[in-house]
């Protein structure tokens, strides 16, 4: 219970903390006021399955933050995932996991998509 209110309470002051932002903050950013609250309640551990996910497709770290729009519109739609049971069962696996065995993940043809784009 305790864990609860703490989770609660460090949204709450995300929040006033996001509310207090200016726009030209927000255009530093490159995200809107609702965007960056988003992000701020997504679960902590979406940007490492991201980078896991994405490592199984053969991508790098660079590879995914290449474009900040894309990548955020990757964590965005990676924090919708009803999947996560199997998400952690394949991260699990390690380097045995395979891009094929990924048909559960949303972002699946957006991986695939950026291993057959050329490096820029």
């Amino acid at each position: 219970m305790f864990d609860r209110i703490k989770t609660l309470m460090t949204r709450w002051q995300d929040a006033k903390e996001i509310d207090a932002l200016s726009e030209r903050d927000l255009d530093d950013l490159g995200m809107t006021r609702d965007q960056v609250l988003a992000f701020s309640r997504m679960p902590a551990d979406i940007a490492d399955r991201v980078t896991h996910m994405a490592a199984i497709f053969g991508l790098s770290d660079a590879d995914l933050h290449r474009d900040q729009q894309d990548y955020r519109d990757i964590l965005s739609t990676c924090s919708t995932c009803r999947d996560r049971a199997k998400c952690s069962h394949l991260l699990g696996r390690g380097a045995d996991a395979l891009a094929a065995e990924a048909t559960f993940c949303l972002n699946a043809e957006v991986f695939e998509a950026h291993t057959t784009q050329p490096a820029a």
